[in-house]
């Protein structure tokens, strides 16, 4: 018998019809006697829809409120699913976040995962009953209801089967696996078999919308054995687990990209002790992030800050960054919200050299402009204009052969 923890996603419980499918699979795998944590997104299209009756109310919507707001969307799903399973006679029972006692920190709209006390959900498990959780949300210490942003849903099944030692979390979506790039921008793009918590962070954090960044870093951290599959169809999936050294890496598992991005440049900053604190500090403080970061030195003894931060926060970033470049006497602020980021990425790196100069070339040839570069060990990120995006991330796609079997 093994525990096993199901996550499925918005696409997968879009309809009555697809969540009565839902039903019959967890079901049929609850017959064969494991037992089955499930965890649901809300429909497709149904977070969007209550933001936007926020937005209706509220040009800034209170945070605090824009969490009690959307979390109904998964607990409709929830509610929903349970009442499948009990029509084909199958034993279950829903739990919001705060039902179970997911908790979190207070940050409404990004918060992040302290604890989950499992006992009510090992009780239930006990009693043979399949479980079916909100995913998305939690509750703080005080009681307000949060939520964990975007795909988070992701992020409550690894955490739910890191604190029950689940044996599998399986995350079903609308995709069969981890493609080598979005097959929508690249026809040749290849499902992968296995690829590694470390690559597999490192998509998610370059734009990769498969799985949310927090998931993996969960799941490589607790070891979580991971796979990625389809709802529609059958298939093995995607395995995300750690490296093996005994096998021979490819060069380069994958092309990830990010349109969300923007850029900001202030120019003419003094050159002293802790500039870059006092640009990126009052950045920080709005709960903004901060991606790429570029800083270069001029000859008359100042400096120009460049960095990235995601396209929605980037009106924010720039009302900041004109304060911050009128209290540091500097030159002037500049920011461009049409570029995107393209990466690829690759535990081969480590041990092949002309990685990043075939990459270069490759954008040269087809006449594509390098904004910003960004490298880390198993990764090299590069700025370009918007309207290169599909065609780098093709060049690229073929320049390292990622359409071909490795052997």
């Amino acid at each position: 018998m093994a525990l096993l923890v199901y996550k499925f996603g918005g696409t997968s419980v879009g309809s009555t019809e697809r969540i009565k499918a839902v039903a019959d699979k967890v079901k049929k795998a609850h017959d064969l006697g494991d037992q089955i944590v499930v965890v649901l997104s809300a429909m497709s299209g149904e977070t969007n829809r209550l933001i936007a009756l926020a937005k209706d109310m509220q040009d800034l919507p209170t945070e605090r409120e824009m969490d009690v707001l959307i979390s109904t969307g998964e607990q409709v799903t929830v509610a929903l699913l349970t009442m499948a399973l009990h029509a084909l006679g199958c034993e279950a029972c829903s739990y919001t976040g705060a039902q179970v006692k997911i908790l979190t920190d207070s940050s409404f709209t990004k918060a992040r995962i302290r604890e989950i006390e499992d006992s009510n959900l090992r009780a239930e498990l006990c009693a043979g009953k399949v479980v079916v959780v909100a995913g998305f949300q939690g509750v703080d210490e005080l009681g307000n209801i949060t939520t964990l942003g975007r795909g988070g849903s992701d992020t409550t099944a690894v955490a739910i089967a890191a604190a029950l030692k689940a044996d599998e979390c399986h995350i079903y979506t609308d995709v069969d696996g981890v493609y080598t790039t979005d097959p929508r921008v690249e026809p040749k793009a290849r499902r992968l078999d296995h690829i590694t918590f470390e690559e597999m962070l490192e998509m998610a954090s370059l734009g990769s919308k498969v799985l949310q960044i927090r998931s993996v870093e969960f799941a490589g951290k607790y070891n979580v054995a991971l796979r990625v599959l389809s709802s529609f169809k059958e298939g093995c999936g995607t395995l995300i687990t750690y490296e093996d050294t005994q096998m021979e890496s490819a060069l380069i598992s994958g092309i990830a990209f990010n349109r969300d991005e923007a850029k900001l440049t202030i120019t003419g900053v003094p050159d002293l002790p802790g500039v870059a604190f006092k640009i990126l500090g009052p950045i920080a403080e709005a709960n903004i992030e901060v991606d790429m970061i570029i800083q270069n030195i001029a000859e008359d003894a100042t400096t120009d800050f460049t960095f990235t931060v995601h396209r929605n926060d980037y009106q924010r970033a720039l009302g900041l960054l004109e304060q911050t470049c009128a209290d540091l006497g500097a030159r002037k602020v500049a920011g461009d919200d049409t570029i995107v980021k393209v990466s690829i990425v690759g535990v081969g790196m480590r041990s092949h050299a002309g990685i990043a100069s075939t990459m270069f070339k490759t954008l040269a040839e087809e006449g594509i402009n390098i904004r910003m570069i960004a490298t880390s060990e198993i990764k090299i990120s590069v700025v370009v204009d918007e309207k290169y995006l599909e065609l780098a991330v093709r060049a690229l796609h073929a320049a390292f052969e990622l359409d071909k079997i490795s052997a």
